[in-house]
């Protein structure tokens, strides 16, 4: 049965939907499973399989972020908690999941292929619902902007929900610059967005494995970019699917606004630390944007009847 959320209430998902795979970093077996929540929750992390010590609860906020180096990881006052956090906020974000419990029994989300497309996968296993209380979304009603290193990321105000446009650029024959723009809607991040995959050079390999990261990386969930060729098995699925992850990182790391984005992010030569640092600037400046109820056209979603209960290279320094 297909249930239709109803334009600007909140929505969660139908029923819980678990999946399983191998931590990017550690190599090790992980399992998350989505859970069903209650309006006003937001998207809560529960850090469970910690050895006999209490489970964690970390809300997905800007405020939680620990680190931004490989990854986007999430933690609290005891120290950090979930990496990878990024392609399943993506998926989240990308389908228009208000509230959910994303339980994660391993230190990192499962990197699964590479993409978000298994998250987007399993919400449409769970399917999603409307619940009774309104969307309240961020306006952002000023430009913020932040510059480092040679690269810059800016929110600024546009009217039509969030829009994505991120830019690339590697001294690599394979890669070179590339644009990517994108208003994100379910439909449009399911076809364009959710399979694009992280990659990595093979010539910073050795250098992440002795430092202790990307140990479970292969050419099975990385688009490994050597010198004159792509060594993974199927290649690229989009021409300019590395700036294309660089968008789904994106997504995910602004997920941790709190609320939906109504504002164009332009990134260029960004990552995680970047995108977290600009919705840093723009939650701590309260001149910059405002809370807003807008309504949004009905979107339909495949799934079950009713409610049962990242651009980052992953060879590189911010890894996803």
């Amino acid at each position: 049965m297909t249930k239709a959320t109803q334009a600007g209430t909140q929505t969660s998902l139908c029923e819980p939907v678990s999946i399983a795979g191998i931590g990017i970093h550690s190599g090790s077996p992980v399992t998350v499973t989505l859970y069903p929540a209650e309006a006003n929750t937001g998207i809560v992390f529960w850090r469970t399989g910690l050895g006999g010590r209490n489970d964690r609860e970390i809300v997905a906020d800007f405020r939680s972020v620990t680190a931004t180096e490989f990854a986007t990881v999430l933690g609290d006052q005891y120290g950090p908690a979930v990496s990878t956090t990024e392609h399943v906020l993506a998926a989240l974000y990308g389908l228009g999941v208000d509230n959910a419990i994303v339980e994660v029994d391993g230190p990192e989300v499962p990197i699964m292929d590479g993409s978000a497309a298994a998250f987007v996968a399993a919400i449409d296993r769970a399917g999603i619902t409307s619940l009774s209380a309104r969307r309240r979304c961020i306006k952002v009603l000023r430009p913020v902007r932040v510059s480092r290193d040679g690269s810059f990321g800016e929110l600024r105000p546009y009217a039509r929900g969030l829009r994505v446009e991120t830019e690339i650029e590697f001294d690599h024959p394979l890669v070179g610059r590339q644009t990517f723009a994108l208003d994100v809607q379910p439909a449009l991040f399911r076809r364009e967005l959710s399979r694009a995959r992280t990659f990595g050079f093979m010539r910073d390999v050795t250098k992440l494995w002795s430092a202790g990261y990307a140990l479970g990386a292969s050419f099975e969930n990385t688009v490994v970019v050597a010198e004159s060729r792509i060594l993974s098995t199927e290649g690229v699925r989009f021409p300019d699917e590395f700036v294309r992850h660089k968008a789904v990182d994106a997504v995910g790391d602004l997920a941790l606004a709190g609320a939906p984005l109504i504002g164009a992010y332009h990134s260029v030569r960004g990552g995680h630390k970047l995108n977290h640092a600009v919705v840093t600037a723009l939650m701590n400046d309260r001149t910059a944007w405002t809370y807003s109820e807008v309504e949004e056209p009905v979107r339909r979603h495949r799934g079950h009847a009713d409610l049962a209960a990242a651009f980052a290279p992953a060879y590189s320094p911010d890894l996803s």
